[in-house]
């Protein structure tokens, strides 16, 4: 499973953000409104990120870079690019996972891939809403934080806090079973740009396995 949908595994979703630490403040009503407002508003997203992983004890274990871009409903498309290289797609019907040092492409439904997790929140269209519930909003660095915690419990995730800049998202943060913390950062974002749609088309390279229904 993906990076993005898995925060707790060496690739384990999207989706870099703020120390718990730095994040003190009193409680706002705007958390709400300000995340209806990124789903009424924003329906396309690229941008640069950078990912770390943090154990619960603030050890970090791994930092990535790369690029994405997504459209709404349920479509798009993570790029890592360091240290290593992977590939992330989603059609809106199948989730594509390509791992290029082991030459190998994994398929499955995107539903069931995804299920409830932050790559679904950020790209979904507004039913995936449902899922979750808004637990907390504050201010802080100038940005509105707004906390998520699914409400459907087992999944890969306990909770997500997203800062949002007016209704774009610039950081996420992402705390698994364990208390390990996945962060995300994102930057030189473009909101509601005109994307092509082969970007969001994942063709097999040649001589690389294949595990699950290409459909």
């Amino acid at each position: 499973m993906h990076r993005l949908l898995r925060s707790s595994t060496k690739h384990g979703l999207l989706y870099s953000a703020l120390a718990a630490s730095c994040v003190i403040a009193q409680p706002t009503q705007n958390g709400p409104a300000t995340l209806e407002a990124f789903l009424d508003d924003v329906h396309s997203l690229t941008a640069d990120f950078r990912q770390e992983i943090w154990t619960a004890d603030q050890r970090l274990l791994q930092t990535e870079t790369g690029t994405f871009s997504l459209e709404r409903p349920n479509r798009f498309r993570w790029l890592y690019k360091e240290p290593t290289e992977l590939t992330v797609v989603a059609d809106g019907a199948q989730l594509w996972i390509y791992d290029v040092e082991l030459e190998q492409v994994t398929v499955a439904p995107f539903d069931a891939s995804v299920g409830v997790s932050p790559a679904m929140l950020l790209s979904g269209d507004r039913s995936v809403r449902e899922g979750f519930d808004v637990v907390d909003s504050y201010p802080a660095e100038g940005f509105q934080w707004v906390k998520l915690t699914p409400k459907i419990g087992g999944g890969d995730f306990s909770s997500v806090l997203i800062a949002f800049d007016g209704t774009t998202p610039r950081r996420l943060e992402l705390v698994d079973g364990l208390n390990q913390v996945t962060r995300i950062e994102l930057d030189n974002l473009a909101v509601n740009p005109d994307l092509d749609e082969n970007i969001f088309e994942f063709d097999v390279p040649p001589g690389v396995d294949v595990i699950g229904d290409e459909g």
